[in-house]
């Protein structure tokens, strides 16, 4: 048998166990809300090749590949435990079960590291928690896809309303149109029908009702059956606690504003400081796509090395706020033609880092650079630190930062020499490390990090909506401290 016989026979039978890993999966997300990730990736509703590629990316992280019949002994001792509803990433298992010295057999080891989540120690299943979304422009279409795909077994979000304004013929379809497709993010995973007679969209059988309205003050979400929902602004229009107040209408118990907040508004950046929302508050701020990318790195940086000052250099894709071709615009610069030119703008990101990190002295600047693509940017952050460091010693600290800590979900890390931008599209990151571009020179460091502005900074909006919902559900095994 000749090598390319031995790698294609090594093939199909990693396809044939990633096969069957897909029924193993699905049943434990459905029947007990458990959610299956693999180095903080989830592999519900994943393809045979999307799961075997997952695994093979672990070598960007982990220096080696992970194999799925390494994985696959994990999954099987999982659907036979009495499990609640938990995250839990078969990848950590995997390695830090390899690292255990005690003998113990996969069985021991993993009823041992998921313990928390079952018998008398599991969390009950909780009653879904109604979601409504005020506007449904790039942000609000991304998080209802993120929301019916994480519909599950019907606990946690439910996804019940729209609210828009009235656009003329044909509105509901044009709208349900553009959840079906997208140009950046491509198509819908699933099927979409429209009941013009009901106002609803039907998506992966969740009934959206969309609302018509031109003003919060219009809508009383009682009569559509919601209750105690919170509601996301995907508009922009409001942005302090007087304007956001006006959503606390029957049936609206928490607002989530997609935007930075004003004034006392608290602005959550998930990872970092979302532990901190009082049980009580009922308006909060998901602050921008730029801060949720920056803020989890320079947590990272701060924790390990401190930081001293610090300047973040913003080169964004542009946005629906600017002019196709030049036209007015009440902003200086964002007039000109987005995909024709770089425009130089503002960028608040800076100042909003001493929201979500209170405790950081370092003065932080910033600006921004809109560039002709429509969607990932890169957040260029320069810092001097509090002490020298090399550059390996650097690249180790964030590796490890995404494999294992509790950041791992907001930074990731690629170590491809020719990754652009296109490659980080549809990323659930709130940033990634890009290893080949980082410079240190004794206390000075610079961190190349990518985003996804839109579809990144979407599942920063939603893990902050599970946390304050009460439907975020605990991860095995935990992450290190």
């Amino acid at each position: 048998m000749t090598v390319n016989d031995d790698s294609f026979t090594n093939w199909k039978h990693r396809e044939e166990t990633a096969e069957s890993m897909i029924p193993m999966i699905g049943k434990l997300h459905r029947e007990q809300d458990v959610t299956v990730l693999l180095h903080s990736r989830s592999l519900v509703n994943k393809s045979v090749v999307s799961i075997l590629k997952t695994h093979r990316f672990a070598r960007q992280i982990a220096g080696a590949e992970l194999s799925v019949t390494e994985t696959m002994p994990f999954l099987r001792a999982l659907t036979t435990l009495d499990l609640g509803p938990s995250q839990i990433d078969i990848g950590m298992l995997a390695a830090t079960w390899k690292s255990d010295d005690r003998g113990l057999s996969v069985e021991e080891f993993t009823a041992e590291a998921v313990a928390g989540a079952t018998g008398a120690n599991k969390i009950e299943r909780r009653e879904g928690r109604d979601v409504v979304l005020y506007g449904f422009g790039r942000i609000g279409r991304l998080v209802a896809r993120l929301l019916i795909e994480k519909a599950g077994s019907g606990n946690g979000l439910r996804l019940r309303a729209v609210v828009v304004r009235g656009g003329g013929d044909q509105d509901l379809v044009k709208r349900a149109s553009l959840l079906r497709r997208d140009s950046v993010h491509g198509q819908f995973q699933g099927t979409i029908t429209v009941d013009e007679e009901n106002s609803t969209i039907l998506a992966n059988g969740n009934a959206v009702k969309v609302i018509y309205a031109n003003d919060p003050a219009e809508v009383d979400y009682t009569a559509y059956g919601i209750k105690d929902a919170i509601l996301i602004d995907n508009t922009g229009k409001w942005r302090d606690r007087e304007g956001l107040s006006k959503h606390l209408r029957p049936g609206i118990d928490k607002v989530v504003l997609t935007a930075p907040g004003k004034g006392d508004v608290p602005n959550i950046v998930h990872g970092v400081n979302h532990d901190t929302v009082k049980p009580d508050e009922r308006i909060l701020s998901c602050a921008s796509c730029t801060t949720n990318a920056i803020v989890p790195p320079l947590k990272a940086m701060e924790d390990e090395y401190g930081v001293l000052r610090g300047h973040v250099e913003t080169v964004h894709s542009f946005t629906n706020d600017q002019n196709l071709l030049d036209n007015y615009h009440k902003s200086d610069r964002r007039g000109r033609s987005a995909p024709l030119n770089m425009v130089i703008t503002e960028t608040g990101a800076a100042s909003a880092v001493a929201k979500a990190l209170p405790d950081l002295k370092a003065r932080i600047t910033g600006s921004s650079i809109r560039v002709p693509v429509p969607d990932v940017s890169i957040a260029i952050l320069n810092l001097q630190l509090a002490r020298e460091a090399s550059r390996e010693e650097v690249l180790d600290h964030l590796r490890e930062v995404s494999l294992t800590s509790p950041l791992k979900r907001q930074i990731d890390f690629i170590s491809a020499p020719d990754a652009v931008s296109s490659d980080f599209i549809g990323s659930r990151h709130a940033s990634i490390v890009d290893a080949g571009a980082l410079k240190v020179e004794g206390d000075n460091a610079i961190l190349y990090l990518w985003y996804d502005n839109e579809f990144g900074y979407s599942c920063q909006v939603v893990r902050v909506v599970q946390h304050v919902s009460g439907v975020e559900y605990p991860t095995y095994p935990a992450p290190a401290v």
